[in-house]
This record gives C-alpha cells, sequence and structure tokens, in this order.
C-alpha cells in the first residue's frame, strides 16, 4: 500500500538528472519483442541469402566424404582430424549468416537505447528472492501485459500461418512422392513465406510493446514534489543556505566598501539614490573607483564622507552613469574624464580657499 501511495504521488515529469540516473543504472526502454523481431527478420534474411551458398558450401563437403568414403582413414589421430576440418569447413560455410544474427541481435537493442554498463542489475537484492515481491510481480501490470501480448501472438501469428499453409495442403500431402532435389526448392519458398508473415506480424506486435515498455519506464522516473525539491537542494543548494550566503557576501561587501570610503578624494551623488566615491591622487592617470553604492548603502557612503571631511558633490547624471560604467578598485571609463575632472577641479580649488 505504501507503494502504491509513493508511486500516485509521483505527478512530476522526471528532470534530466533523474534519465541520466536511470540509465547509469541500467534502468532502460527494453522492448524484448523488438529484440525478437530483429532475431527474426535477421533470419528471414539469411534464409533468403544464405540458404543457397552454404546449403551449396555443405552439400560439397558431403559429397565429397561420401565419394571417398573408401580412402577416408579414421583409425588413431585421423578421426580427428576428420571432424576438424569438416568443422572448419562447416563453420566457413556458416560464417556468415551467424555473424548476421549476432549483428540482428545488437541491433534490437542499441535501436531501444545506447551501450549501458552497469553492474547494479546484477547485485543481489532480497527483493529478487522474496515470496510476497515474487507475487507481486506476478500479478503487476507488466506480467498481465505480458500474458495479454503472448496470447494476441499465438492467436494473430496462429492464425496468419493457418492461411497461409491452408491452401498448401494438397502439395504438402504430395511431398512424399516427389524427388529430393524438387523437394528442398518448396520447402524454401514455403519457409520463406511463413517467416515473411511472421516477421510482418512481430512488426505490429514490437511496434505496440515498445510503447508500452516507453510509457511504463517512463510512469517508474516520474517524481513527487518532495524529490524535486531534494534534487534541487542537492544540485543548485538549500535555498535557505543559499539566501544565508548572499546576505554574508553583501554584508562582507558592504564593510569592505565603507572601509574603503576614507581614501576617497570625492564622492559624486544625486540626493539620495546614488553614491560614488572616487580616490585621484597626482601622478594617477586617472580617478579610481574605490566605492559605490545606491539606496540605503548610498547614504552610508556619504555619512562616512562626511564623518572623514571628504567633499560629496551632488551630480545626479553623472553619479548615474558612473555607477553603471565603472566597478570597484577600476579607473574611470574615458568618457567620463571631463565631467570628473571639473569635479575634482572645483574640489581643489575650494581646499585651497579653505587653507587661505
Amino acid at each position: 500500500m505504501a507503494e502504491t501511495s509513493d508511486d500516485a504521488e509521483k505527478t512530476e515529469e522526471p528532470t534530466q538528472k533523474r534519465l541520466d540516473e536511470a540509465l547509469a543504472r541500467g534502468d532502460v526502454v527494453k522492448s524484448q519483442e523488438v529484440s525478437t523481431w530483429f532475431i527474426m527478420a535477421g533470419a528471414a534474411l539469411v534464409l533468403m541469402s544464405f540458404s543457397g551458398s552454404a546449403s551449396r558450401e555443405l552439400a560439397a563437403t558431403m559429397r565429397g566424404l561420401i565419394a571417398n568414403a573408401h580412402v577416408i582413414r579414421v583409425d588413431g589421430p585421423a578421426l580427428p582430424l576428420l571432424f576438424e576440418k569438416i568443422g572448419m569447413e562447416a563453420l566457413a560455410a556458416l560464417a556468415v549468416p551467424f555473424l548476421v544474427l549476432m549483428l540482428a541481435a545488437l541491433a534490437g537493442n542499441l535501436v531501444q537505447h545506447r551501450l549501458v554498463w552497469s553492474v547494479e542489475a546484477l547485485t543481489p537484492r532480497l527483493s529478487k528472492i522474496s515470496p510476497i515481491a515474487g507475487l507481486q510481480r506476478m500479478f503487476s501490470k507488466q506480467a498481465l501485459a505480458n500474458l495479454a501480448k503472448g496470447l494476441v501472438k499465438i492467436l494473430v501469428i496462429g492464425a496468419v500461418l493457418t492461411a497461409l499453409m491452408w491452401p498448401e495442403r494438397a502439395r504438402m500431402e504430395s511431398l512424399v512422392s516427389l524427388d529430393p532435389s524438387a523437394l528442398l526448392p518448396f520447402i524454401l519458398s514455403l519457409a520463406l513465406k511463413l517467416m515473411g508473415a511472421v516477421v510482418a506480424m512481430l512488426a505490429v506486435v514490437a511496434a505496440g510493446d515498445y510503447l508500452f515498455q516507453y510509457q511504463q519506464w517512463y510512469q517508474r522516473q516520474k517524481m513527487s514534489l518532495q524529490e524535486i525539491k531534494e534534487e534541487f537542494k542537492q544540485t543548485e543548494g538549500d535555498p535557505t543556505i543559499k539566501g544565508k550566503l548572499k546576505q554574508l557576501r553583501q554584508s562582507r561587501m558592504r564593510k569592505r566598501i565603507i572601509a574603503a570610503v576614507p581614501k576617497a578624494s570625492v564622492v559624486i551623488a544625486n540626493p539620495t539614490h546614488y553614491a560614488v566615491a572616487l580616490q585621484y591622487e597626482r601622478g594617477m592617470e586617472a580617478p579610481i573607483c574605490v566605492a559605490k553604492g545606491i539606496d540605503a548603502l548610498a547614504l552610508k557612503i556619504r555619512e562616512v564622507a562626511a564623518e572623514h571631511a571628504i567633499p560629496v558633490v551632488e551630480n545626479p547624471p553623472l553619479a548615474r552613469a558612473l555607477h553603471a560604467t565603472v566597478e570597484i578598485d577600476q579607473a574611470i571609463p574615458p568618457e567620463h574624464y571631463k565631467a570628473v575632472a571639473e569635479v575634482i577641479g572645483y574640489v581643489m580649488k575650494l581646499r585651497r580657499a579653505v587653507r587661505r
């Protein structure tokens, strides 16, 4: 019941991380019917393309054995050598058909998913030998689907094969009287016809089964809201902790900015929103921004400037422009040289006037 409840809560689409983890542990879309179809199609191709050449090579080997049976030695070490020779010739005749079947079996898996290397599927689990888990698997949706699929295959393929074989019943009855040389072509033609029908029927079954398996697999990957939150915490971090870290960084930045204000030569500001503290000494190529801020931080910069007798010049357009274009510990851009030079020149005149 708990497992059913958990499945009911998994209503959210799986994330890419969830899908990647499923692939890593070997949980992929796998339809046995697709693999079976590829093997049957490969067998039909082998029967259609290579049966003639393979049978001729094997017939030549057997014909040679029969024709030279009286001179072939089978005593002592000669018998193993004879078997070895026959085996090598048979292997040479059947190598290409076997290779085609192997490639077909491999293709049946590759068209469904890429190659996966995972040992998790081989890891022993108590659930695999648990009687209760076994009963649940016996009456699961997957087991019922396999039963229905098997019955459909038997009924449909059986009906098609019967429909194909029934018109040939008269010819099949007369096979006992045919010459062997005429028997084999008829059997090959009938086998190809039957295999073609089976491959066509299995294509429909394989397509339907793959869609069903994909839907089952995708449902297994769905996540609950709690799982999405946990994954977000693992990948992006806990929002609470991230918020605290952001506050800590802002606090440190604020302290560093305020500590740098006493080094400034002038603070350019508008009445409330922006403040940019610039440092300039003789020999410097351009003034350097040592602190900047908006709103509450701008007011604090002005307070610290007032405490250290640093002139505050209100120039709203220049304050906004400098705040947007210059970073802390960087020189001001060349396009602001003239405006800033006028402000600094004004401040220097004030200082000279105060000294007098």
